[in-house]
């Protein structure tokens, strides 16, 4: 299994998610969240350079002189979306660029969009080969893991897989 930032999200969402999207059973193509995504996506970058960059198994919202771009809809995990945006510096950095993370969640309602900073450290790097190990170790299981109800779930393109 490759991984890549959408796996490592998920990971720090729930380890089932992970384990379903990882096995390739996609529900998120029936996903309202998901497809509200992808317009706020094709939105911010219509009409504009550096967009939306596929660099292996991976697409990176935008890359400036200075930072790698992650958009995201909302700051309801930002946790899990700083270890994919480290994940995606760390991948630039194996192909010899290196960049900062900047990270713009685009809150509805809010006048104000929150930007938050990441920085690829070697304390970061450790700790994403860890996570890679255990991510390895997820997917090598036969079942995905029993389903644990979090705060997230009824928003979660897998609801109905996991509680229907």
């Amino acid at each position: 299994m490759r991984i890549n930032g959408t796996l490592i999200n998920y990971y720090f969402h729930c380890k089932r998610q992970c384990w379903l999207h990882g096995s390739r059973i996609n529900m998120e193509d029936n996903s309202e969240d998901v497809h509200i995504g992808k317009i706020i996506h094709e939105l911010k970058s219509e009409g504009k350079k550096n967009t939306e960059i596929s660099i292996d198994n991976v697409k990176i919202d935008k890359i400036t002189r200075d930072y790698l771009v992650e958009i995201k809809k909302s700051d309801a995990d930002v946790e899990a979306v700083k270890w994919q945006v480290l994940f995606y510096l760390s991948l630039l950095k194996s192909k010899g660029i290196h960049r900062d993370g900047k990270i713009e969640f685009q809150e509805k309602n809010k006048q104000d969009k929150k930007i938050i900073y990441v920085s690829l450290t070697e304390e970061n790097e450790m700790k994403l080969k860890e996570l890679s190990s255990n991510m390895e170790k997820l997917f090598e299981e036969d079942m995905p893991p029993k389903v644990k109800k979090i705060k997230g779930c009824r928003k979660c393109a897998y609801y109905e897989y996991c509680y229907i």
